[in-house]
């Protein structure tokens, strides 16, 4: 069965959790144009909807992207902007994978500026319009919402940067897009936990972070790109590791509970 493009969960909370990089569906049309590493669909963000689980329990909504980011990355700006000018990064549509493998069988087949056009017509317009709608949906019956970006990635991957990356990367477009006692109170958080953490370094925020976050206005963004390291297996099958998730669930649900203690005791 072809999924919706987006899946919408509405809650009640003040906090909206987006994940635009969990979906798992690649239509027939590209699959087929498309690399065998490219169908393995090694850069998705895995699991996350069930690693979440917990804020959806506490009454939170979910936004979440059901297409592949191979067919179109909604966490980029539309028209294709570089987010991290001068470092290796996917584009908009990417043609390569987190590991430089090409994702296109042929050249010919990647696509060019009427099928990314059309993309961001089908793709990636949905996705900010149901997410556009439930930060107001929520916005309206609170002074302020969090939105908490919700992104994971393999820890080591040459092709984008050097080394081991941190457990924990934190980013608030370098505390642009929240009140700073929010970004404090995930900070404090991560800081008390047993994982590596930064703020604001290689994972400044990607387009929704930049884009959304206005806390003068009311919405507070925090993205956090988690280590796949810490809740699943980093090859394939990609399996969930619920030995491994019980033990950073408990930060997990500290640095999103902090940060909405902090944002109540805003004036």
């Amino acid at each position: 069965m072809t999924p919706s493009i987006v899946t919408l969960q509405k809650g009640t909370l003040p906090l909206v959790i987006s994940i635009p990089h969990g979906g798992e569906y690649l239509p027939d049309s590209l699959a087929r144009l498309m690399t065998p590493a490219a169908r393995t669909l090694a850069d998705t963000d895995w699991h996350l909807a069930r690693l979440y689980g917990f804020a959806a329990e506490m009454g939170a909504s979910i936004v979440r992207a059901n297409y592949s980011r191979y067919v179109i990355d909604v966490n980029r700006p539309s028209d294709g902007g570089a987010l991290y000018p001068g470092q290796t990064t996917t584009s908009l549509c990417p043609i390569t994978s987190f590991r430089g493998e090409a994702l296109y069988a042929k050249p010919q087949d990647q696509p060019g500026p009427e099928e990314t056009s059309r993309r961001v017509q089908d793709y990636w317009q949905p996705y900010h319009d149901a997410l556009t709608s439930e930060l107001a949906r929520v916005r309206a019956l609170h002074e302020n919402v969090l939105l908490w970006e919700a992104h994971s990635i393999a820890s080591v991957l040459p092709y984008l940067f050097e080394g081991r990356l941190p457990d924990l990367n934190i980013g608030t477009f370098s505390g642009a897009a929240c009140a700073p006692s929010l970004k404090q109170a995930v900070v404090r958080a991560a800081k008390v936990s047993t994982f590596s953490w930064v703020a604001d370094e290689r994972f400044k925020g990607g387009h929704i972070t930049r884009q959304y976050g206005r806390p003068d206005s009311g919405v507070h963004v925090v993205q956090l790109e988690m280590a796949q390291s810490l809740y699943m297996d980093e090859s394939l099958p990609f399996s969930y590791r619920e030995d491994l998730a019980c033990k950073v669930i408990p930060t997990l649900q500290t640095m999103v509970s902090d940060a909405l203690h902090a944002m109540s005791e805003l004036r």
